[in-house]
């Protein structure tokens, strides 16, 4: 399902900044950059984390642009201009695309280019989490990014609302 609060065609060349626009312009999205104040290690300065509700547990996406040396170089996130946009789409939407589930995405990473860039991909670390990513989103993965951001988002919207729910009972 499309988002009617992302724009239907984004041109290509857009950088982190302005993806992290378009997933901020989303209903009640916030976001948590990582710095040295937030106690977060150097490795991740800079990283962005999105999410729905002030709790801050959860991100439903991340923008990140370097690699973490030992955890998670698989992206080449250290060549010049590179970001990474990582989106939390659950088991069912995983399989959905990727057409195995996300338990099976260490079976797969002989055939995932997880350096290529504009191409939909399980994330390099977390896809056995249910988490996809996308190297600089271009044309040929744009309408496919805007769908499941909104996927993304929508069920960080859910998940917000259950914990409000049982706040109040």
């Amino acid at each position: 399902m499309a988002s009617s609060s992302m724009p239907a065609a984004w041109s290509f060349g857009l950088g982190a900044d302005d993806i992290a626009d378009l997933i901020l312009a989303l209903p009640e999205v916030a976001v948590v950059r990582a710095d040295e104040a937030s106690g977060a290690p150097r490795s991740s300065w800079g990283d962005r984390f999105f999410f729905v509700g002030p709790d801050r547990r959860r991100p439903f996406a991340t923008l990140v642009g370097q690699d973490t040396a030992g955890f998670d170089e698989d992206s080449q996130l250290d060549r010049p201009g590179i970001f990474r946009l990582s989106l939390d789409l659950g088991r069912e939407e995983f399989q959905n695309v990727f057409g195995y589930p996300p338990a099976q995405s260490d079976d797969h990473r002989s055939v995932v280019d997880f350096s290529a860039l504009d191409q939909v991909v399980p994330h390099p670390v977390y896809g056995t989490h249910g988490w996809a990513c996308v190297l600089n989103p271009g044309p040929r993965s744009l309408a496919e990014v805007d769908r499941l951001l909104a996927h993304a988002h929508q069920r960080a919207s859910r998940r917000h609302q259950r914990s409000l729910d049982r706040q109040r009972r």
